[in-house]
């Protein structure tokens, strides 16, 4: 049987994506009980513990969705970068799932909080340079291939780097909750509840803003409507 690079890489695609969605939704559940007063804190914490263990498969899906729809984007023709730089682009994701990863296995620490901020410093260059290649391409100055019948894939990238400001805020949220619960692990804190209670409504609501796009994100992926 011969290998089918392109089949391998959307099913891989699929399953990020699969984890992406899902994991969003685990963290969205869970954030019910880490804000529930009337729990003790030590089951708060356990519940804020298994959001971030959820949250870890959607940031990774998140991470290599990039990487595999611009590959898939070469094998299809859409985008002329192959050949070393792809090489190059899977040796910088497999170094940011790294960083990724240590800032989960260190998140109650204050190593953890650094790399979570470096890890966030990565999306502050990635998605404007997202938003730059995707609009010039749809505008027709490329990189990108975006002709009749093609713009699905640069439309695509423009609502994924639109997904990562939303997953930026959504981080910072959770970043809130771990520095919140020191402070209440101090003792009964009614400012530092109505903070962590304010911010987690906040981020419910812009979730559902969430799942659209990511649902669009997979729309157009799969359907190439234009």
């Amino acid at each position: 049987m011969d290998f089918n690079e392109l089949a391998v890489l959307r099913w891989l695609h699929i399953i990020c994506m699969v984890y992406w969605l899902g994991g969003e939704w685990g963290v969205f559940q869970t954030s019910y009980n880490v804000i529930n007063r009337k729990l003790p804190l030590d089951e708060r914490r356990r519940h804020m513990e298994t959001a971030y263990r959820i949250d870890i498969l959607a940031r990774t899906g998140i991470i290599l969705l990039l990487p595999l729809g611009l590959h898939m984007g070469h094998l299809w023709n859409l985008q002329p970068l192959g050949g070393a730089w792809l090489t190059g682009m899977w040796v910088l994701t497999a170094l940011w799932l790294g960083l990724c990863w240590g800032a989960f296995i260190k998140r109650e620490t204050d190593t953890g909080v650094r790399l979570t901020k470096v890890d966030e410093s990565v999306r502050f260059v990635l998605i404007p340079l997202l938003f730059l290649v995707s609009i010039a391409s749809l505008m027709g100055h490329g990189p990108l291939v975006a002709d009749p019948g093609t713009r699905w894939y640069a439309a695509k990238m423009l609502v994924y780097a639109w997904t990562l400001i939303i997953g930026l805020k959504l981080r910072f949220i959770m970043r809130e909750w771990t520095a919140m619960f020191r402070l209440l692990a101090q003792g009964p804190n009614a400012d530092v509840e109505a903070k962590l209670d304010k911010s987690i409504r906040f981020g419910r609501n812009i979730a559902y803003v969430y799942w659209v796009s990511i649902a669009t994100v997979a729309y157009f992926g799969a359907v190439k409507p234009f």
